[in-house]
C-alpha cells in the first residue's frame, strides 16, 4: 500500500500529543531522532557521503539500503586517450550490533570515474552509488571504506540502521528516508546523504514503512514537519562584542521554539507492512524535523524522527553569483557589501564581484589566483564547520577563510585554541573559541564561538589587506 501525503490537516489533539512528545526530550524519544551525517572533509582524501536505511520489499523481504556519494574532485586522475580517469575501490561491511564481529555481508566494488575535462580535479559534482542487501531483522553497523587506487588514501564512514521484523507482534516504523528532486538537473528523486540539503531542491520526499500485525486494532500514524528557530547570521567581525548568552546567535538553535509547517494523519486499517510517502514542496533555509508517531498511548507509543537542514542553493559548493557574493562580507566595507547584496540580476552581481577584485588587485592573473584561493577556503569551511548554518558563516569558518588552516589545534572540553604561531602566548596569532553546549544527542552540533577582542581590529585589518593586495598568495598571516 502507498499513501501520498501532500496537504495539511487540522488535528489539534494530535498536535498536542506531538508537542508533548517533542518537548519531553526523554531519552527514549531522542534516541529515535535520526540526523544525516556531516561531510567529514579531509584535504587530499576521498570525500565520501553515506546514508543507510531499511525497508521491506513487496515480497516481505527485509532489506537494507545504502546510498553513497563520492566527490569527483577528491580523487586523483590519470589521462588516458581523451579521458581523465580515477580508479577507486569501495568496500562495504555489514555487522550486527549485537555482535560486531559477526559480519553479515562483505563486498567490494571497483569504481571508475571518468571525465573528458581536465578541471574534473576541481569538480564538486558527485558519483552516486546505491546498493540493496537482504538481511535478517535486527540492528546493524555499516562500514564503508573508499580507497583512491592512485594514492592508496582511504576514507572510512560508519552508520547504523535498524531493520524491523515485519512478521513480529511489535509495531515498528523504519528509518525515514529523504530524497530530493531538482527538476533543472533530473526528473527523479535521489537519496539525501547528509544532514545538509542544497536549497536548489524543488521538493523533498520522505519515505518510511509501518509494520502492524494486529488486525483487531487500526493504527493511526501522524506525521508532522516542524521548523526550529536557529541562527542564520554571518559571523561578526573579530573586534566586535561577543554574542549575548540569551541570543539565538549564542545558542545556535533552539529546539523549544518550533513552527509547524504541515501535519497529516493516516488510519491504517489493514495489518501488514505499509509504505507511506510524505512530499514537501521547496523549503526555505533553516533546520527542520519530520516526526512520525502513533496513537498507542505513552506506554506503547512508536515514534521516529529525521532532522535535516536546508542550506544555500548549491551547498556546500558555490555556483551562483549570489552565493559567490555573500562570503565577500569578510572583505568588503559595510556599505559596499550592502549595495552588492541589493543587486538581483545575476549578471550585474557577477560584474560587481569582478570589479571589486580587479579594483583592489590590479593584476588580473594574481586576482584570479586570489579569487580561487578565497572560494576554495569558503567551500572547505562549509564542509568542515557546517552546523545549523552554512560553515562559512560560523566563527571558525571566518577565521579559516581569512587566516587559513591553523598550525595546530588544542581542544579541552568546551575550549578550543587555534594557533598560527609556535608562540602560544602571542595574542595576535592565537584564537580562542568556546562552545555554549557540548555536542550530544540533545544538541548535535559543534558551535564554537570566538572570544572577540577590541585588540583584534589591527590583525583583522592587516589580514584583509593581504587579501585585497594579493599578498595573501605569499603569506597567510
Amino acid at each position: 500500500m502507498l499513501f501520498k501525503i501532500e496537504e495539511s490537516l487540522n488535528i489539534p489533539k494530535i498536535l498536542l500529543l506531538c508537542s508533548l512528545i517533542a518537548m519531553g526530550c526523554s531519552k527514549s524519544y531522542m534516541d529515535k531522532v535520526e540526523r544525516g551525517a556531516g561531510y567529514e572533509f579531509r584535504p587530499g582524501f576521498p570525500e565520501v557521503r553515506l546514508v543507510t536505511s531499511s525497508y521491506i520489499s513487496p515480497e516481505g523481504e527485509t532489506m537494507l539500503n545504502l546510498a553513497s556519494e563520492i566527490v569527483y574532485g577528491s580523487l586523483i586522475y590519470k589521462k588516458k586517450d581523451d579521458l581523465f580517469i580515477a580508479d577507486a575501490l569501495m568496500d562495504v561491511q555489514i555487522n550486527t550490533l549485537d555482535n560486531t564481529s559477526n559480519i553479515i555481508e562483505s563486498k567490494q566494488y571497483p569504481l571508475q570515474l571518468t571525465d573528458p575535462k581536465s578541471n574534473v580535479v576541481l569538480s564538486q559534482k558527485t558519483y552516486k552509488i546505491e546498493k540493496n542487501y537482504q538481511v535478517p531483522p535486527g540492528n546493524y553497523e555499516i562500514i564503508v571504506t573508499v580507497t583512491d587506487i592512485n594514492t592508496d588514501k582511504e576514507t572510512v564512514r560508519k552508520t547504523q540502521t535498524f531493520v524491523p521484523n515485519p512478521n513480529g507482534t511489535v509495531k515498528n516504523i523504519t528509518n525515514i528516508r529523504i530524497l530530493s528532486l531538482n527538476k533543472s538537473v533530473r526528473d527523479d528523486f535521489i537519496p539525501v546523504t547528509t544532514y545538509d540539503i542544497p536549497g536548489k531542491a524543488d521538493s523533498l520526499k520522505f519515505l518510511f514503512q509501518v509494520t502492524n500485525n494486529d488486525p483487531s486494532q487500526p493504527l493511526t500514524i501522524n506525521t508532522r514537519l516542524v521548523k526550529f528557530e536557529s541562527d542564520t547570521s554571518i559571523a561578526l567581525p573579530m573586534n566586535f562584542s561577543t554574542y549575548r548568552p540569551s541570543s539565538i546567535e549564542f545558542k545556535g538553535i533552539d529546539y523549544s521554539e518550533r513552527e509547524e509547517i504541515s501535519s497529516t494523519r493516516r488510519v491504517l486499517n489493514d495489518p501488514g507492512s505499509v509504505l507511506i510517502e510524505f512530499v514537501s514542496p521547496e523549503l526555505e533555509r533553516g533546520n527542520y524535523r519530520l516526526e512520525v508517531f502513533s496513537n498507542l498511548g505513552k506506554e506503547n507509543e512508536i515514534y521516529k524522527a529525521r532532522d535535516f537542514g536546508v542550506k544555500s542553493y548549491s551547498y556546500p559548493s558555490l555556483t551562483t553569483p549570489k552565493e559567490l557574493a555573500a562570503p565577500l562580507y569578510y572583505l568588503m566595507r559595510k556599505g559596499e557589501y550592502e549595495e552588492l547584496m541589493q543587486l538581483e540580476d545575476p549578471d550585474e552581481i557577477k560584474k560587481a564581484i569582478d570589479r571589486f577584485w580587479l579594483r583592489n588587485i590590479k593584476n588580473s592573473k594574481i586576482a584570479k589566483d586570489v579569487v580561487s584561493l578565497y572560494y576554495e577556503r569558503v567551500e572547505q569551511a562549509n564542509k568542515q564547520f557546517s552546523n545549523f548554518k552554512e560553515g562559512w558563516k560560523t566563527d571558525q569558518g571566518m577565521i579559516y577563510i581569512l587566516f587559513g588552516p591553523p598550525w595546530y589545534v588544542e581542544t579541552v572540553l568546551d575550549y578550543m585554541r587555534w594557533g598560527y604561531s609556535y608562540n602560544s602566548g602571542d595574542p595576535e596569532k592565537n584564537f580562542i573559541f568556546q562552545t555554549p553546549k557540548l555536542k550530544n544527542k540533545y544538541y548535535p552540533f559543534e558551535n564554537y564561538i570566538l572570544e572577540r577582542n577590541n585588540n583584534y581590529y589591527n590583525i583583522q585589518y592587516q589580514q584583509i589587506q593581504l587579501w585585497l593586495s594579493g599578498a595573501i598568495l605569499k603569506r597567510d598571516i
